[in-house]
């Protein structure tokens, strides 16, 4: 077990900003962390990449249909986390890149903003066992956030168009292969089960199957540190 409070993310930031791909990808990564910090002052904001116009193993859905649905999830996952705002980039699944353009839309969001944190995927962790990796939209997601952090945001001749330098002080990376902080979430793990459960389109399995499921990973990670729940992360300080 490592040292609890030398592990532990400290303290609440007053301003989080998570950017992820899909649009229960934030919920799955860091649901718990979210609404903690909702709960205790934190103004949250989330950026989602992708429409989510291509999770579904129906090949006869309309994918506006479904783009419809899933906006529709996404407000009311919101609302359960505390979200302050989210902000959709709106990229067809597969097609979102860590280019110029992509870097130039996270920076302008990060500069209106201000976060003081900021939450993305860990695009270095890869492959999870023999079931699971990282697939693209996750990867190329990660990467555009760290190269829009630094040096692009803190650095007034970076796309001068797109408002004032600012200075994110910590990303904490999310689905890593080398966490050194955790969150603890005791007190939001069922927020966090509950807003993964809006996200009806993407339930494959039976609802209390899932939230068994989540319930064990935040133990498990929690454990680490001697707390009921937690959420892992690879911590950076800028």
């Amino acid at each position: 077990m490592v040292d609890t409070k030398a592990n532990t993310v400290s303290p609440i930031p007053s301003s989080a900003l998570a950017i992820y791909a899909h649009p229960d990808d934030a919920e799955v990564s860091c649901g718990g962390t979210l609404a903690f910090w909702s709960r205790n002052g934190c103004q949250v904001d989330v950026v989602i990449g992708t429409t989510g116009d291509k999770g579904s193993s129906d090949e006869f859905v309309s994918t506006n249909e479904l783009v419809c649905l899933r906006e529709q999830e996404i407000a009311q996952s919101a609302k359960l986390t505390g979200i302050s705002a989210y902000h959709m980039l709106k990229y067809p699944d597969g097609a979102i890149s860590n280019d110029e353009v992509l870097r130039e839309k996270l920076v302008a969001l990060m500069r209106k903003l201000k976060p003081e944190v900021v939450l993305c995927p860990d695009p270095t962790s890869v492959f999870f066992g023999q079931h699971y990796y990282n697939h693209r939209d996750h990867r190329e997601v990660g990467w555009a956030v760290l190269d829009s952090i630094s040096p692009a945001v803190s650095s007034p001749l970076y796309f001068p168009n797109t408002g004032k330098a600012h200075k994110v002080e910590k990303v904490l990376l999310s689905g890593t292969s080398y966490p050194d902080k955790w969150v603890d979430i005791s007190t939001a793990l069922e927020v966090k089960i509950s807003a993964l459960l809006c996200h009806k389109t993407q339930l494959r399995q039976d609802p209390q199957m899932l939230a068994e499921v989540i319930r064990q990973r935040a133990e498990e990670e929690g454990r680490r540190l001697g707390l009921s729940y937690a959420e892992s992360f690879r911590q950076l300080i800028l």
